[in-house]
């Protein structure tokens, strides 16, 4: 695991979970106030693509009758799952990609 210090003087690995906590909330706020920690900034990154497209299928999917009702437990009981697991994966000092949201995120950060 790695302690390296970040810009807000916090461990990257206490960053990395935060960036995940309020889901693309913290993921926006962490990208903007974090510009040199790449471990942080791919987190935020990965952070953002992932929840907000989960909160925008969510919305979508919530108007469509019966089915959408139907589906949309089962979308918040994933992005539970992710929510965990990525905020576990960021504190255990991992750079856990997810498979399309992850890439974006690592050509982002790195250009």
């Amino acid at each position: 695991m790695s302690n390296s210090k970040t810009a807000l003087g916090i461990d990257e690995n206490i960053e990395g979970l935060l960036c995940y906590v309020l889901g693309f909330i913290t993921g926006i706020l962490f990208l903007v106030l974090e510009k040199d920690n790449k471990f942080v900034r791919f987190h935020a990154m990965q952070s953002i693509a992932t929840f907000l497209i989960i909160f925008v299928i969510s919305m979508v999917i919530g108007f469509i009758p019966v089915i959408g009702w139907l589906l949309s437990p089962l979308i918040g009981l994933v992005a539970l799952i992710l929510w965990l697991l990525l905020m576990f994966k960021a504190y255990k000092g991992e750079k856990y990609k997810l498979p399309i949201a992850g890439d974006f995120a690592e050509q982002q950060v790195s250009k």
